[in-house]
């Protein structure tokens, strides 16, 4: 009797044991993962009030608030809705597919390259990643899942605008991760080059990396390991999955880096492995002085003569 007791009692406190892990898990994935689609914020219109390049910064939302647009609407390859806006500058003109952070919008943290694409005379895409704006879902994959969404984007241009429009994919911060990791795929042959604004190289390092940033003194392996739970059990992808690392070491496309130095949340370090571990035609630009996804802002003349030469040379 005693002997089915400890038994009885060890199996109650194996379930209890796994049911906090799981509760937890849960908890890292809502907080850090879960994201259903929001209304565009007021985010630009809040930076402008405090950061020194706020002023443009609010002068360029306003004029893409403005600006007249085209809706467009896709199925991903697993079957989510995804949403776009469609730029027309001039017929016949490249296209610049430019994706959002984590997040974020593709109306704020598109911007700069939808100013300066503009500029230039491109035409411009700007998609609502999956669980953003007016994108289905409810899980962000931090480019899992994303790089697909991408390339249903680039074989949609493609298809709507045809063989003799070049195409360039171009992000920020989570977005720029979801280019190089599309870049491994196969793309449609319009695809002319990518370009990648302050990028991590992997879910699995920027999350370790913020987790240790935020929780200085927790255990950041099994709080990782059990955060993976989470994506896997709620969230229905692996975050180790992906790796920019490895997309980049079999692409045939040419890649342009741009990071910040002061950047404290994607350190520079991580566009420097990227770079390094990319076996196509390739350029790091740095900006000095500028933090996390704002290198545009922080030195408008040298992000725009480095994305002009890079844009040139790959139509060249």
């Amino acid at each position: 009797m005693k002997k089915r007791h400890l038994v009885a009692a060890g199996a109650a406190a194996t379930a209890a044991a796994a049911a906090s892990v799981l509760g937890a898990a849960y908890g890292i994935y809502r907080l850090w993962f879960y994201h259903a689609a929001q209304p565009e914020d007021t985010a630009a219109e809040e930076m402008s009030k405090t950061l020194p390049y706020g002023a443009q910064l609010k002068k360029d939302a306003e004029a893409l608030a403005a600006a007249p647009y085209e809706p467009v609407q896709i199925t991903a390859d697993d079957g989510t809705l995804l949403a776009a806006r469609y730029y027309h500058h001039a017929d016949g003109a490249p296209v610049a597919i430019i994706f959002h952070g984590y997040k974020g919008f593709a109306r704020r943290d598109g911007m700069g390259g939808y100013t300066l694409c503009k500029k230039l005379g491109y035409n411009v895409l700007l998609p609502d990643q999956r669980s953003h704006g007016a994108s289905g879902g409810h899980t962000i994959t931090m480019g899992v899942k994303e790089r697909y969404d991408c390339r249903a984007w680039a074989f949609w241009a493609y298809k709507h605008f045809g063989p003799e429009t070049p195409l360039f994919l171009m992000g920020v911060s989570m977005g720029a991760s979801t280019v190089l990791l599309a870049g491994g795929l196969d793309l449609p042959p319009t695809v002319r080059g990518i370009i990648a604004d302050c990028g991590y190289t992997s879910p699995h390092d920027i999350c370790r990396k913020v987790l240790a940033q935020t929780l200085p003194h927790a255990p950041v392996g099994p709080i990782s390991t059990i955060g993976r739970l989470g994506t896997l059990v709620f969230g229905h992808f692996d975050p180790e999955d992906a790796d920019c690392r490895q997309a980049l070491s079999k692409t045939t496309l040419p890649v342009l880096f741009i990071h910040g130095d002061a950047d404290d949340f994607v350190p520079a370090a991580m566009s420097q492995a990227n770079y390094d571990a990319c076996a196509s035609s390739k350029k790091l630009v740095t900006i000095p002085g500028a933090g996390h996804a704002v290198a545009y802002y922080v030195d408008t003349p040298a992000y725009e003569k480095a994305v002009t030469e890079f844009l040139r040379d790959c139509l060249s």
